[in-house]
């Protein structure tokens, strides 16, 4: 069992909102990708947050880190962590997927929690 929080970008959100599809995240046609310059910088940040790349294949790179009990994985249409329930693993990816919000290109998605966090 885990805890998943994920990061797309803003326009997944409001198509997400638009088709009022309880399906929306099962077809990942829905999800807007990442250009080029945001994936870089979203794995340059999580390298930045002290996560280690783990593991590089066809679904994208997988980050753990070293002091929470957190994955990330990195693909080009989302940035999902999971976090375990020991510790405060949960906070940590809660925060780290919130701060990456900061530059209002990309929206938090905590489907444990209601959703999109709103500000």
């Amino acid at each position: 069992m885990s805890y998943s929080i994920h990061l797309y970008r803003k326009e997944t959100k409001e198509r997400e909102i638009e088709s009022h599809s309880d399906n929306f995240f099962e077809n990942e046609n829905n999800l807007e990708p990442f250009t080029p310059e945001q994936y870089k910088y979203l794995k340059k940040r999580l390298l930045a947050y002290k996560y280690i790349l783990s593991r590089e294949n066809h679904d994208g790179l997988q980050f753990e880190h070293p002091e929470h009990s957190v994955i990330a994985l990195l693909t080009d249409r989302g940035l999902y962590f999971s976090a375990g329930f020991k510790g405060d693993s949960i906070f940590e990816a809660g925060m780290t997927a919130s701060e990456f919000t900061d530059t209002e290109e990309f929206v938090k998605y905590d489907p444990q929690n209601g959703g999109w966090e709103e500000f």
